[in-house]
C-alpha cells in the first residue's frame, strides 16, 4: 500500500498560477479551485492510489511567525488566490478526501506528522510527499518515505536527496539556516550558497559540528575564512533559521490509515460545490471517476 499525502496549498498556487481564470455566481474568482478539483482528479485516477490526505494552510501566518518577524506572510499573495482557501478545501472534501487545514501549524508540517506516523503502520509500503517543496526532503527516510513531484513525475528518496541537496535528509534544515528559503521568508546568512552549505554539512552533519575556524576545516571551500567569520557572528541567526526550516511531527491530525481510504466523491457536498463555483453538473461529471460514490 502506498500513501499519497498532497501539499494542498503548493497546488492550489499552482493552479492560480497555471489555470485558466473563471468567474463563479456574482463573479468571484474560482479558476484554481477547478484547476486544484482537475488535479486532484487525475491523482485519484491513477493506478495504486488507494489513501490519500490534503494539507491546506488555513491561513498563511503560523507559530513561526511569532519566533522571526520576518517570516512568510499572506502580503503580496493576490486577494482573489486568497479568496479560494476555504473554497479549495471544500472541493478536496467533497471529492472524499481527508483535509487537514492547519492554522496554528503549516501544511508542511501536517505532511511531516503524518509521513511520520503512517511510515511505521504494518502494511504500508511507501508514503509520497507530494510536493516539490525542499522543505520536506528533510522527511525522506531510505525509499519508504520519499518526495514526489507530480508535474515532473520525480521520485526522490534519500539518495535523491543527497544528490541533489549534497547532505542527508537529517541535514537539510541546517542547510535552509545557511542558504535560507526566500519562500519562507528565511534570508540564511551572508555569504553562505549552496555548495559551501552542501560541503561543510557534508562533512559535519550539523552546524554545531562546523569548527569556529576556518583552519580547523578539513574540507576546501571557496572563501572558507569569510564564511567562518559569517558563521561565527550570525551563529545564533543561523540556529534560528535552522528551527524556522524544521518541520514539526505532532501537528493536529486526527485520522488514521484507515481514514485515508478514498471511497469516492461525497455527492451532497459535490452538488454544493457545484453551485458555488457555478458549475450544477459538477456532481454528475466527477461521481464517475475512479471508484464509485
Amino acid at each position: 500500500m502506498r500513501v499519497h499525502l498532497v501539499d494542498g496549498t503548493y497546488e492550489l498556487f499552482r493552479a492560480y498560477f497555471g489555470a485558466p481564470a473563471a468567474s463563479g455566481p456574482g463573479g468571484v474568482e474560482v479558476g484554481a479551485t477547478l484547476g486544484l478539483l482537475r488535479s486532484l482528479r487525475a491523482l485519484l485516477r491513477e493506478d495504486g492510489v488507494t489513501h490519500v490526505a490534503v494539507a491546506f494552510d488555513h491561513v498563511i501566518e503560523s507559530f513561526r511567525n511569532r519566533m522571526f518577524s520576518g517570516y512568510k506572510t499572506d502580503a503580496g499573495v493576490p486577494g482573489d488566490l486568497l479568496s479560494q482557501f476555504p473554497l479549495a478545501e471544500r472541493a478536496a472534501r467533497a471529492l472524499g478526501l481527508v483535509v487537514w487545514p492547519m492554522a496554528e501549524f503549516e501544511a508542511d508540517d501536517a505532511l511531516a506528522t503524518a509521513a511520520a506516523r503512517f511510515a511505521e503502520v504494518p502494511g504500508v509500503d511507501q508514503v509520497l510527499l507530494c510536493t516539490p517543496d525542499k522543505d520536506l526532503a528533510q522527511c525522506v527516510r531510505g525509499t519508504r518515505v520519499v518526495g514526489f513531484d507530480r508535474m515532473r513525475r520525480r521520485l526522490l528518496d534519500e539518495e535523491g536527496v543527497r544528490m541533489k541537496f549534497g547532505v542527508s535528509p537529517a541535514s537539510i534544515p541546517d542547510w535552509l539556516g545557511l542558504v535560507g528559503d526566500a519562500a519562507d521568508g528565511i534570508p540564511g546568512l551572508p555569504r553562505w550558497g549552496a555548495r559551501s552549505a552542501s560541503a561543510l554539512l557534508a562533512r559535519y552533519g550539523k552546524l554545531e559540528g562546523i569548527p569556529e575556524t576556518a583552519r580547523e576545516w578539513d574540507v576546501a571551500v571557496r572563501g572558507a575564512a569569510s564564511l567562518a567569520e559569517s558563521l561565527r557572528t550570525h551563529r545564533a541567526e543561523a540556529v534560528l533559521y535552522r528551527t524556522l526550516a524544521t518541520l514539526r511531527t505532532d501537528a493536529p491530525i486526527a485520522e488514521g490509515l484507515g481514514e485515508l481510504e478514498w471511497r469516492g466523491p461525497r455527492r451532497h457536498e459535490m452538488e454544493s460545490l457545484g453551485q458555488s463555483l457555478g458549475d450544477p453538473r459538477l456532481a454528475e461529471r466527477i461521481s464517475g471517476v475512479g471508484r464509485p460514490a
